[in-house]
């Protein structure tokens, strides 16, 4: 079946960079668009990043554009997202997800998701 497995969250300082992957099993990973969405408590699930299936089309929410980068490895079946500059609003539960028609904003368009990984931004 398929499988998306994130890692790279943590306890990091305002400022401090990390680095998510995002592992993919049980499906064509080149076939698919990725996303990154995350959820804060008491908050819904926004978007923050996807990236087209060759990796030359990427879309970035407003409130990332500038600090946060996505980039994908096919041989891989790994989709990374880089967090410079983070702060504490960007604490929330980062989860990836599959498209296979775009680079969708709206989760309601992705089909598969990972469990998601824990960021938690000190001031």
């Amino acid at each position: 079946q398929v499988q998306l497995v994130e890692s790279g969250g943590g306890l990091v300082q305002a400022g401090d960079s990390l680095r998510l992957s995002c592992a993919a099993s049980g499906l064509t990973f080149s076939n698919y668009a990725m996303g990154w969405f995350r959820q804060a408590p008491g908050k819904e699930r926004e978007f923050v990043a996807a990236l087209s299936w060759s990796g030359e089309n990427t879309h970035f929410a407003d409130s990332v554009k500038g600090r946060f980068t996505i980039s994908r490895d096919n041989s891989k079946n790994t989709v990374y997202l880089q967090m410079n500059s983070l702060q504490p609003e960007d604490a929330a539960v980062y989860y990836c997800a599959t498209e296979v028609s775009g680079i969708a904003s709206t989760a309601a368009f992705y089909d598969y998701w990972g469990q998601g990984t824990q960021v938690t931004v000190s001031s």
